[in-house]
């Protein structure tokens, strides 16, 4: 992505994640995008995660890490994805389709964190601005910025964390995990 994303870009971004969970839900192949109608920022590879909630209650949330598509395409594909398939939780009905609240998080590129031990980890995360992903072997996890709110403290932040990659809470403070931090920009609907 070239730049920020305006008030017009974030609606139409909106409404194309909106309208690729209508389709799927309803069994309808997703509206083909023209990317040549697209401004820059729009076809240009970005990675996002579409968050979809009931209320306060997580309906779906799923995304990419890494850009690998254009924009447009990743909220499209993510917004479908969040909505039939993520595995926590059920696919999202038709009649469940109009109390959706829809949440885009678009990802700044990963930065590796170079930390010495878990104490210095725990400095070097800034709450409620980092998203972070840790990996270990071919295990991972990632926790988006926004997650810092539903937290108390940074140690059980990286203790949830470790659990939603399958690991015991404790494993960021006895071994040396991979550790990756990016920042997003969020936007969801009125």
């Amino acid at each position: 992505m070239s730049g920020k994303l305006s008030a017009s870009e974030k609606s139409i971004l909106l409404n194309v994640a909106r309208n690729a969970i209508d389709t799927a839900v309803h069994g309808m192949p997703s509206t083909r995008i023209d990317l040549a109608k697209m401004t820059n920022n729009l076809k240009s590879d970005g990675a996002s995660f579409v968050t979809l909630t009931i209320g306060e209650r997580l309906r779906g949330c799923i995304g990419a890490l890494e850009a690998f598509q254009p924009l447009v395409l990743d909220v499209q594909e993510h917004a479908v994805s969040a909505a039939l398939e993520d595995f926590r939780f059920q696919p999202v009905t038709p009649k469940e389709v109009p109390l959706l609240n829809i949440e885009i998080s678009i990802l700044s590129p990963l930065q590796p964190l170079a930390y010495q031990d878990g104490s210095d980890l725990l400095k070097k995360l800034r709450p409620e601005i980092d998203g972070v992903l840790i990996k270990d072997g071919p295990r991972r996890a990632t926790f988006l910025p926004q997650v810092w709110e539903k937290t108390t403290s940074r140690e059980e932040f990286l203790s949830h964390l470790c659990m939603k990659m399958g690991a015991q809470p404790d494993l960021w403070q006895k071994k040396h995990l991979s550790v990756f931090i990016y920042q997003v920009d969020e936007f969801k609907e009125d």
